[in-house]
């Protein structure tokens, strides 16, 4: 039997929303690449009309290709177990798949299964996340996890002594994804659902809120993290450019929130903010 194989190349930024797009027209199956990811569905079944409409919508906004091939069926989990490697963040946070082996020991250690969700500590905004995010105090403290995909920003929270986290993302296999990989971790603060920020509701403000996704949709929600921090309380953004750093401290300004500190890898970068205090 023969599978379609999807190669697409773009910007890293994108891969995330490309990946959820074209999970919707049929491709069940997703591997990280260096300049993409490739994705997989059983021979001819999948919506190529949607595909191209795709292809056509993001072209427009960044670089992108899309290779097209035929490739026997394999056993894909064996696939993806070879490609997918065990991290150390920092010297102090292991992340592992549970087949990983590791003899090592770690200040924290999490067990990510990503299937088709973004978050392994693999692209360089969730390692800069995690790494931030350990010098954050969490202890009692509330949390959102904003576009929460495996959920990896949602444990590193709990285990760093959150009261409650609320993660939310605008994708059901990623709610799906994250309901297993909370499990994994026996977190029992933490309440997920599906949903965008601004169609939620939530009852008490927030202490941190912790947002790795992409430029566009930062500045677009940000007046709304602002919104839903307490005063001094700690907005956490990666899932852009070191240059794109100038445009997000700009708005988050208009709303109160001052940069902390920043921290960049590979020209990828994370920034803290702070809401001002009460006058």
């Amino acid at each position: 039997m023969f599978h379609t194989r999807l190669r697409v190349v773009c910007e890293s930024g994108f891969s995330e929303l490309l990946i959820a797009e074209i999970a919707e027209v049929g491709f069940d199956s997703f591997l990280e690449t260096d300049d993409g990811f490739e994705a997989y569905a059983e021979m001819e079944n999948f919506n190529r009309e949607a595909l191209q409409h795709i292809k056509e919508k993001y072209e427009v906004q960044t670089t992108l290709a899309f290779h097209e091939d035929k490739i026997q069926k394999q056993n894909w989990n064996e696939l993806w177990e070879k490609s997918y490697h065990a991290i150390v963040v920092d010297d102090r946070c292991l992340i592992r798949a549970e087949f990983h082996k590791i003899e090592e020991t770690y200040p924290y250690e999490l067990i990510i299964t990503p299937k088709m969700s973004f978050g392994t500590g693999h692209h360089q905004t969730t390692y800069l996340m995690i790494k931030n995010q350990m010098d954050i105090d969490h202890r009692n403290k509330q949390v959102m996890d904003a576009g929460c995909g495996t959920a990896i920003l949602s444990v590193m929270a709990s285990m760093l002594g959150a009261k409650k986290i609320e993660a939310f993302d605008i994708d059901e296999w990623s709610i799906t994804n994250s309901m297993d990989n909370i499990a994994l971790n026996h977190c029992t603060n933490i309440h997920h659902q599906h949903g965008k920020l601004s169609e939620l509701h939530f009852l008490e403000p927030f202490d941190i809120i912790l947002a790795n996704i992409n430029k566009n949709v930062l500045l677009d929600e940000i007046k709304l993290y602002s919104d839903h921090l307490v005063p001094e309380g700690e907005l956490l953004m990666s899932g852009f450019y070191t240059h794109d750093i100038a445009d997000l401290a700009k708005a988050a300004e208009r709303y109160g929130l001052f940069e902390k500190r920043r921290d960049e890898r590979e020209g990828w970068a994370c920034v803290v903010f702070v809401k001002a205090a009460r006058e």
